[in-house]
């Protein structure tokens, strides 16, 4: 169990440092201003800032969806397995 809390940590913090730094960069108007890091993203990108702003979002949904799964789905499919086995064998 401590391992799939580890990987799920890992994840979440990895991903979420990653999201902040993008955001820091292309989402910040200034730091006076009450919207930090979820301000709008600015329009007529080139290349590199639309695939920082897709990787920004990429990270976001990899943090979340990373923890989920190693917190909430591995160990419930475990339970559900030894549920399931049990079932079985009576």
């Amino acid at each position: 169990m401590s391992d799939e809390f580890a990987k799920g940590l890992a994840m979440l913090t990895g991903g979420l440092l990653g999201w902040m730094v993008l955001s820091g960069w292309y989402t910040t108007e200034s730091f006076e201003s009450p919207i930090q890091l979820i301000a709008e993203a600015p329009e007529g990108l080139e290349l590199f800032g639309t695939l920082a702003l897709t990787l920004r979002e990429a990270l976001f949904w990899f943090a979340i969806v990373g923890a989920l799964v190693f917190w909430v789905f591995i160990p419930a499919g475990r339970q559900a397995r030894i549920a399931w086995n049990e079932r079985q064998s009576n």
